[in-house]
């Protein structure tokens, strides 16, 4: 799979593959990562991408013709365009499991007030958001989706590649089932009883009736 990445930050980008999994993924050829200064692409002597809003109002939006530009600069290696958005479709496994087959996906990543609404209106396929709130920098959400897709490419995950069946929101909606390791006691907080045992058959039926509640504590939602 290839990742291109457009951002006016790179080394925030190429810093984050540079250990661990993507690491990995990067040295055994299953990704290939392509790392795009947005300011290459502006079109005067400062660098500026950015301009106020026309019919006024506050912050700074990008411009289209810099994302434009650097778009056509990876000629037929562009593939499956996303832009991060605060007002995009929320990300999901299962918009992960689709993208995961993509051999190319492209990510945009906005800044400031945002991007030119002509940049998600004629240079992307989607607009995707992580969450309702809003981050300071796209990048973040270019990563954390890039993250998702990435582990469900077959060899990311190495010998763990079969545990993906089992995860949380594999199926939309479902948990995991808690997990727990040694010891089986500490500070008086148990490890349930049938774990304990060796008898799958009842392990499994706890697990299947067993699944994650979000903890909750000291705020209101």
């Amino acid at each position: 799979m290839r990742f291109n990445f457009i951002t006016l930050f790179p080394n925030k980008i190429l810093s984050y593959f540079k250990e661990g999994l993507q690491e990995k993924a990067l040295s055994k050829g299953i990704l290939d990562l392509h790392v795009i200064n947005l300011r290459d692409f502006a079109n005067n002597k400062h660098g500026k991408v950015d301009d106020t809003v026309y019919g006024g109002g506050a912050g700074m939006l990008l411009k289209v013709e810099p994302f434009h530009l650097a778009l056509n600069s990876l000629g037929d290696k562009k593939g499956f365009v996303i832009l991060t958005s605060p007002s995009g479709y929320p990300f999901s496994q299962t918009i992960g499991k689709a993208l995961a087959k993509k051999e190319v996906i492209t990510f945009l990543s906005g800044y400031y007030e945002g991007v030119d609404h002509r940049v998600s209106e004629f240079l992307v396929d989607v607009e995707l958001s992580l969450g309702n709130y809003v981050l300071s920098s796209g990048d973040l959400a270019s990563l954390c989706i890039s993250d998702a897709v990435l582990r469900l490419v077959p060899g990311f995950l190495g010998d763990y590649q079969n545990s993906l069946e089992e995860e949380s929101h594999n199926e939309e909606g479902v948990l995991e089932y808690p997990q727990y390791t040694k010891p089986a006691e500490y500070n008086g907080w148990k490890v349930p009883e049938v774990l304990l045992g060796g008898h799958h058959g009842e392990i499994q039926k706890w697990r299947e009736t067993n699944r994650k509640k979000p903890v909750l504590k000291g705020i209101e939602i």
